[in-house]
């Protein structure tokens, strides 16, 4: 029976108030124009369980990927203006805004020369790696970034697998050359495996997050969040000086 006061501790534990954080600034939004939302009111809903979990405001991040997600700054803001118009119509009480999810390529290198990237709070650029294998352009992306005035934040750091081995000492290096550091928070629930949850552990241990993000791009990934705030390291956050209630 010795299950039973460690249930009963569970069910009592405070839980994190994500109405701390305020803003979200990793989701997918957006109808129709990524793998995120595919509707408007499958998009309302997800902004309406935002703010019930205490969210004032998001920051949507469509990708942008040239073999795959031909977004552009026109398609973003279109859709944007959209999902605005219904949320004034339905009252909703709530804020959005949008910048992109830039994915790590010839094309996002070009993109950064010509100086046409969605930010957000300014000068702030969202991008990603694959998951599987590391990009070749590391290096002269985060130069062409900082060069060109931007504040590069790298996303769902946690997630790529070619990190697991030495995510401290990688994501210590990262932050050395002026890289800020993205963490999902459901990888602390284990929604993307056992190891990613143990480097997003590691992360938060060593202090080393910046920003928290939901990665919203279906409802479900609220509820589980919402499911999970009671969790030992989602109360370690408390302690994270992070950037989310900044912007």
């Amino acid at each position: 029976m010795s299950w039973i006061p460690s249930l009963f501790r569970s069910k009592n534990r405070a839980a994190y108030d994500l109405s701390d954080l305020g803003v979200d600034m990793h989701s997918h939004l957006i109808p129709g124009i990524d793998d995120g939302s595919n509707s408007i009111d499958h998009t309302i809903g997800m902004l309406l369980k935002f703010k019930e979990l205490g969210y004032k405001k998001v920051i949507t991040t469509p990708h942008i990927m040239s073999d795959l997600y031909k977004n552009t700054p026109q398609i973003i803001n279109k859709g944007l203006a959209e999902v605005r118009k219904e949320i004034e119509k339905l009252n909703i009480d709530i804020e959005i805004d949008a910048a992109a999810e830039y994915f790590t390529d010839s094309h996002f290198l070009d993109l950064i020369e010509e100086d046409n990237l969605l930010t957000f709070a300014g000068n702030k650029v969202l991008f990603e790696f694959s998951f599987a294998a590391k990009p070749m352009q590391v290096d002269e992306t985060i130069f062409a970034l900082k060069t060109n005035g931007y504040q590069p934040i790298l996303a769902h750091f946690e997630r790529y697998s070619f990190f697991l081995d030495n995510g401290v000492a990688a994501a210590e290096e990262f932050k050395k050359r002026g890289v800020d550091i993205q963490m999902n928070l459901n990888s602390l629930t284990g929604h993307y495996g056992l190891a990613i949850k143990k480097q997003a552990q590691l992360l938060v241990d060593h202090q080393l997050v910046d920003y928290v993000g939901t990665d919203c791009h279906r409802i479900e990934h609220l509820q589980l969040l919402e499911n999970s705030l009671s969790e030992p390291y989602f109360l370690k956050l408390k302690a994270l000086q992070l950037k989310n209630r900044l912007l």
